[in-house]
Protein backbone atom coordinates (compact mmCIF):
# COMPACT_ATOMS: atom_id res chain seq x y z
CA UNK A 1 0.00 0.00 0.00
CA UNK A 2 1.47 3.36 -0.95
CA UNK A 3 5.03 4.01 -2.04
CA UNK A 4 8.24 2.83 -0.45
CA UNK A 5 9.78 5.25 2.00
CA UNK A 6 12.97 7.11 1.27
CA UNK A 7 15.81 6.11 3.62
CA UNK A 8 16.01 9.65 4.97
CA UNK A 9 12.33 9.53 5.96
CA UNK A 10 12.59 6.30 7.97
CA UNK A 11 12.95 8.06 11.31
CA UNK A 12 9.88 10.29 11.07
CA UNK A 13 7.52 9.73 14.01
CA UNK A 14 4.25 11.60 14.59
CA UNK A 15 2.42 12.12 17.87
CA UNK A 16 -0.67 13.48 19.58
CA UNK A 17 0.31 17.08 18.79
CA UNK A 18 0.45 16.38 15.03
CA UNK A 19 -2.47 18.00 13.22
CA UNK A 20 -4.55 17.10 10.21
CA UNK A 21 -2.28 18.98 7.81
CA UNK A 22 0.79 17.15 9.08
CA UNK A 23 -1.00 13.84 8.68
CA UNK A 24 -2.16 14.72 5.15
CA UNK A 25 1.38 15.72 4.17
CA UNK A 26 2.87 12.50 5.52
CA UNK A 27 0.24 10.33 3.83
CA UNK A 28 0.99 12.09 0.53
CA UNK A 29 4.70 11.44 1.04
CA UNK A 30 3.87 7.77 1.59
CA UNK A 31 2.12 7.67 -1.78
CA UNK A 32 -1.55 7.98 -0.81
CA UNK A 33 -4.02 10.19 -2.64
CA UNK A 34 -6.99 10.26 -0.29
CA UNK A 35 -10.20 12.23 -0.47
CA UNK A 36 -10.96 14.76 2.30
CA UNK A 37 -13.49 12.32 3.82
CA UNK A 38 -10.94 9.49 3.79
CA UNK A 39 -8.38 11.75 5.47
CA UNK A 40 -10.97 12.65 8.12
CA UNK A 41 -11.63 8.97 8.81
CA UNK A 42 -7.92 8.19 9.14
CA UNK A 43 -7.34 11.31 11.27
CA UNK A 44 -9.99 10.24 13.81
CA UNK A 45 -8.28 6.87 14.26
CA UNK A 46 -4.87 8.58 14.29
CA UNK A 47 -5.83 10.90 17.17
CA UNK A 48 -7.37 8.02 19.14
CA UNK A 49 -4.18 5.98 18.72
CA UNK A 50 -1.93 8.97 19.52
CA UNK A 51 -3.71 9.42 22.87
CA UNK A 52 -2.65 5.90 23.84
CA UNK A 53 0.71 5.55 22.09
CA UNK A 54 3.74 7.81 22.46
CA UNK A 55 4.79 7.87 18.81
CA UNK A 56 2.99 6.98 15.56
CA UNK A 57 5.29 5.44 12.95
CA UNK A 58 4.82 5.05 9.21
CA UNK A 59 3.93 1.40 9.78
CA UNK A 60 1.11 2.54 12.07
CA UNK A 61 -0.16 4.93 9.39
CA UNK A 62 -0.11 2.20 6.74
CA UNK A 63 -2.16 -0.05 9.01
CA UNK A 64 -4.68 2.72 9.77
CA UNK A 65 -5.15 3.54 6.09
CA UNK A 66 -5.63 -0.13 5.29
CA UNK A 67 -8.17 -0.45 8.08
CA UNK A 68 -10.17 2.72 7.35
CA UNK A 69 -9.96 3.22 3.58
CA UNK A 70 -9.45 -0.12 1.86
CA UNK A 71 -12.58 -1.81 3.13
CA UNK A 72 -15.85 -3.07 1.68
CA UNK A 73 -19.00 -0.96 1.79
CA UNK A 74 -20.12 -0.60 5.40
CA UNK A 75 -23.21 -2.61 6.31
CA UNK A 76 -22.35 -3.15 9.97
CA UNK A 77 -19.93 -0.90 11.86
CA UNK A 78 -18.16 -1.58 15.14
CA UNK A 79 -19.05 1.19 17.61
CA UNK A 80 -17.83 -0.12 20.97
CA UNK A 81 -16.49 -3.26 22.59
CA UNK A 82 -15.77 -4.34 26.16
CA UNK A 83 -14.29 -7.63 27.33
CA UNK A 84 -14.24 -9.28 30.75
CA UNK A 85 -11.88 -12.26 31.05
CA UNK A 86 -9.47 -13.94 33.42
CA UNK A 87 -9.18 -17.06 35.57
CA UNK A 88 -12.39 -16.55 37.57
CA UNK A 89 -14.98 -17.22 34.87
CA UNK A 90 -15.89 -17.49 31.21
CA UNK A 91 -14.62 -14.72 28.87
CA UNK A 92 -17.51 -12.37 28.13
CA UNK A 93 -17.70 -9.62 25.51
CA UNK A 94 -20.24 -6.84 25.07
CA UNK A 95 -20.34 -5.44 21.52
CA UNK A 96 -22.17 -2.45 20.11
CA UNK A 97 -22.66 -2.33 16.34
CA UNK A 98 -24.34 0.23 14.09
CA UNK A 99 -26.60 -1.59 11.65
CA UNK A 100 -27.60 -0.83 8.06
CA UNK A 101 -30.56 1.15 9.40
CA UNK A 102 -28.25 3.43 11.40
CA UNK A 103 -29.46 2.09 14.76
CA UNK A 104 -26.92 1.02 17.41
CA UNK A 105 -27.51 -2.43 18.87
CA UNK A 106 -25.80 -4.27 21.74
CA UNK A 107 -25.11 -7.98 22.15
CA UNK A 108 -23.23 -10.09 24.70
CA UNK A 109 -21.23 -13.20 23.84
CA UNK A 110 -19.51 -15.86 25.95
CA UNK A 111 -16.66 -17.87 24.45
CA UNK A 112 -13.52 -19.90 25.03
CA UNK A 113 -11.48 -16.70 24.86
CA UNK A 114 -11.99 -12.94 24.45
CA UNK A 115 -11.87 -13.04 20.63
CA UNK A 116 -14.26 -15.98 20.47
CA UNK A 117 -16.62 -14.14 22.83
CA UNK A 118 -16.44 -11.02 20.64
CA UNK A 119 -17.22 -13.03 17.51
CA UNK A 120 -20.19 -14.71 19.18
CA UNK A 121 -21.53 -11.31 20.26
CA UNK A 122 -21.16 -10.01 16.68
CA UNK A 123 -22.89 -13.10 15.29
CA UNK A 124 -25.78 -12.42 17.67
CA UNK A 125 -26.36 -9.06 15.97
CA UNK A 126 -25.50 -9.72 12.34
CA UNK A 127 -27.31 -13.07 12.24
CA UNK A 128 -25.49 -14.36 9.16
CA UNK A 129 -24.07 -17.88 9.49
CA UNK A 130 -20.31 -17.80 8.85
CA UNK A 131 -17.41 -20.16 9.42
CA UNK A 132 -13.97 -18.82 10.36
CA UNK A 133 -11.50 -20.27 7.85
CA UNK A 134 -8.30 -18.40 8.77
CA UNK A 135 -7.18 -16.03 11.54
CA UNK A 136 -3.82 -14.30 11.99
CA UNK A 137 -2.46 -11.42 14.06
CA UNK A 138 0.71 -9.45 13.35
CA UNK A 139 2.37 -6.65 15.31
CA UNK A 140 2.95 -3.64 13.06
CA UNK A 141 5.57 -2.12 15.36
CA UNK A 142 7.60 -3.26 18.35
CA UNK A 143 6.89 -2.72 22.02
CA UNK A 144 3.99 -3.08 24.43
CA UNK A 145 2.07 -0.26 22.68
CA UNK A 146 2.39 -1.89 19.25
CA UNK A 147 -0.48 -1.63 16.80
CA UNK A 148 -1.91 -5.07 15.98
CA UNK A 149 -3.22 -5.98 12.53
CA UNK A 150 -5.64 -8.90 12.33
CA UNK A 151 -6.63 -10.70 9.14
CA UNK A 152 -9.47 -13.21 8.93
CA UNK A 153 -11.13 -15.27 6.22
CA UNK A 154 -14.70 -16.57 6.47
CA UNK A 155 -17.20 -18.44 4.34
CA UNK A 156 -20.99 -18.72 4.59
CA UNK A 157 -22.55 -21.75 6.25
CA UNK A 158 -26.06 -22.88 7.07
CA UNK A 159 -28.87 -21.78 4.77
CA UNK A 160 -26.57 -19.41 2.83
CA UNK A 161 -23.78 -21.93 2.24
CA UNK A 162 -24.74 -22.75 -1.35
CA UNK A 163 -25.04 -19.10 -2.34
CA UNK A 164 -21.24 -18.69 -2.41
CA UNK A 165 -20.64 -21.39 -5.00
CA UNK A 166 -19.92 -20.36 -8.59
CA UNK A 167 -19.06 -22.34 -11.68
CA UNK A 168 -15.38 -22.91 -12.42
CA UNK A 169 -14.02 -20.56 -15.05
CA UNK A 170 -11.94 -23.25 -16.78
CA UNK A 171 -14.99 -25.03 -18.13
CA UNK A 172 -14.08 -28.43 -16.67
CA UNK A 173 -17.12 -28.65 -14.41
CA UNK A 174 -17.46 -28.45 -10.66
CA UNK A 175 -17.79 -25.32 -8.57
CA UNK A 176 -15.65 -23.10 -6.38
CA UNK A 177 -16.64 -21.71 -3.00
CA UNK A 178 -15.72 -18.15 -2.22
CA UNK A 179 -14.16 -17.05 1.05
CA UNK A 180 -14.22 -13.45 2.23
CA UNK A 181 -11.32 -11.71 3.97
CA UNK A 182 -11.22 -8.77 6.34
CA UNK A 183 -8.53 -6.74 8.05
CA UNK A 184 -8.58 -4.72 11.27
CA UNK A 185 -6.01 -2.64 13.11
CA UNK A 186 -5.97 -1.44 16.71
CA UNK A 187 -3.67 -1.36 19.72
CA UNK A 188 -6.07 -3.84 21.34
CA UNK A 189 -5.95 -7.31 19.73
CA UNK A 190 -9.61 -8.05 20.55
CA UNK A 191 -10.73 -4.79 18.92
CA UNK A 192 -8.57 -5.38 15.82
CA UNK A 193 -9.98 -8.91 15.60
CA UNK A 194 -13.54 -7.60 15.82
CA UNK A 195 -12.86 -4.98 13.14
CA UNK A 196 -11.46 -7.66 10.83
CA UNK A 197 -14.42 -9.97 11.39
CA UNK A 198 -16.97 -7.22 10.77
CA UNK A 199 -15.11 -6.20 7.58
CA UNK A 200 -15.19 -9.79 6.30
CA UNK A 201 -18.90 -10.09 7.15
CA UNK A 202 -19.60 -6.86 5.24
CA UNK A 203 -17.89 -8.31 2.15
CA UNK A 204 -19.82 -11.55 2.43
CA UNK A 205 -23.15 -9.81 2.99
CA UNK A 206 -22.50 -7.54 0.01
CA UNK A 207 -21.71 -10.50 -2.24
CA UNK A 208 -24.71 -12.53 -1.10
CA UNK A 209 -27.06 -9.59 -1.57
CA UNK A 210 -25.88 -9.21 -5.18
CA UNK A 211 -26.38 -12.94 -5.80
CA UNK A 212 -29.89 -12.78 -4.36
CA UNK A 213 -30.78 -9.80 -6.54
CA UNK A 214 -29.40 -11.08 -9.82
CA UNK A 215 -29.94 -14.85 -9.76
CA UNK A 216 -33.18 -16.80 -9.54
CA UNK A 217 -33.07 -19.36 -6.76
CA UNK A 218 -33.64 -22.25 -9.17
CA UNK A 219 -30.54 -21.28 -11.19
CA UNK A 220 -28.11 -20.80 -8.34
CA UNK A 221 -25.15 -23.25 -8.44
CA UNK A 222 -25.07 -25.98 -5.82
CA UNK A 223 -22.14 -27.73 -4.17
CA UNK A 224 -20.78 -31.00 -5.56
CA UNK A 225 -17.96 -33.43 -4.94
CA UNK A 226 -15.61 -31.35 -7.12
CA UNK A 227 -15.81 -28.23 -4.96
CA UNK A 228 -12.76 -26.12 -4.11
CA UNK A 229 -12.39 -22.84 -2.26
CA UNK A 230 -11.38 -19.49 -3.74
CA UNK A 231 -10.74 -16.34 -1.71
CA UNK A 232 -12.21 -12.90 -2.27
CA UNK A 233 -9.71 -10.39 -0.89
Amino acid sequence: IGLSRNPEDAGIVMGKHSGRNALTTRLTQLGFDLSPQEVDDVFKRFKALADKKKGITDEDLLALVGDEVHQAAVVWELVDLQVVCGTMGMPTCTVQLRGPDGINRVSVGVGTGPVDAAYKAIDGLVRVDAELVDYSVNSVTEGIQALATTRVSIRPTGAMRNEAYVEKANGFGGKVQRTFSGQGADEDIVVSSARAYVAALNKMIGFLSVVNRTTDSSQRPRASGNDVVVSVM
